[in-house]
């Protein structure tokens, strides 16, 4: 696996998080999300405990709070979902703010925001503190299925190739006079999509044949392999195994 791109959610650094094994952050970002979706959505307080934890992380990570908030934003649709819910929703209804409210649509609402939030951030640490080329070899070192993995590879590697293509084409629409102002156009972006679908499809066919006239026969050959010792892999679970000590004490209350 070659040389990866560094993501615009990547941030550079040499704190302890960033130093750990890529599967290992990943393996523990999922079992906190896990605990996490598996809380009840009566405990508040554990929500709330939650956070403090991605906090602690943010914080040991050096990683700057307004940097993770800015990445938050991408769940704003969720929001949106979330916000209609009390009001759609039927069953047992209350009055908040002069406006009738479902009950349960309250705690769905909040069920969604609060584990939605919680999962986001978890996932903007762990990109920001791992590179993509490293993700990729982290996911293959958990042992998802190497296809997957060279789609994602190849998807990440040869984006910015495709978006480079999608530019020029349009640079060369704008340069011939055109721009599209309507739905009477919607005709020759369709005919964009349909040129940058072929050429990309020909480009992998070229990029599949080159690859197999140089010994490639279903999977990629991994350059340096990473592993961890028992002391990383502990480190890394002390997140999700506080959120789980949490999550039992939300439970048993």
């Amino acid at each position: 696996m070659g040389a990866g791109h560094t993501h615009k959610l990547y941030r550079h650094g040499h704190s302890p998080i960033h130093a750990l094994p890529p599967h290992c952050k990943l393996a523990a970002t999922f079992a906190f999300v896990l605990v996490v979706v598996s809380t009840p959505r009566e405990a508040i307080w554990a929500f709330g405990l939650y956070a403090l934890l991605l906090a602690a992380v943010t914080a040991v990570a050096r990683i700057p709070a307004a940097f993770v908030l800015r990445r938050l934003l991408i769940e704003v649709p969720f929001v949106a979902f979330a916000v209609l819910m009390p009001f759609v929703a039927e069953g047992e209804r209350v009055e908040v703010l002069g406006m009738s409210l479902s009950v349960s649509g309250l705690w769905g609402a909040w069920n969604v925001l609060a584990k939605g939030t919680l999962g986001v951030a978890a996932s903007v640490l762990l990109a920001s503190t791992t590179e993509l080329r490293a993700l990729l070899l982290g996911l293959q070192r958990l042992k998802l299925p190497p296809l997957l993995v060279q789609i994602a590879s190849f998807m990440i590697r040869y984006g910015d190739v495709i978006g480079g293509e999608l530019r020029r084409m349009s640079i060369a629409r704008r340069s011939r006079g055109f721009e599209a102002r309507g739905i009477r156009h919607w005709g020759v972006l369709a005919k964009t999509a349909g040129a940058l679908f072929i050429r990309s499809y020909e480009r992998g066919e070229r990029v599949y044949l080159a690859m197999v006239s140089r010994g490639y026969s279903g999977s990629m050959p991994v350059i340096d392999d990473v592993a961890a010792t028992r002391a990383q892999w502990a480190y890394a679970a002390v997140l999700p195994l506080a959120a789980l000590a949490v999550c039992l004490t939300g439970w048993t209350l």
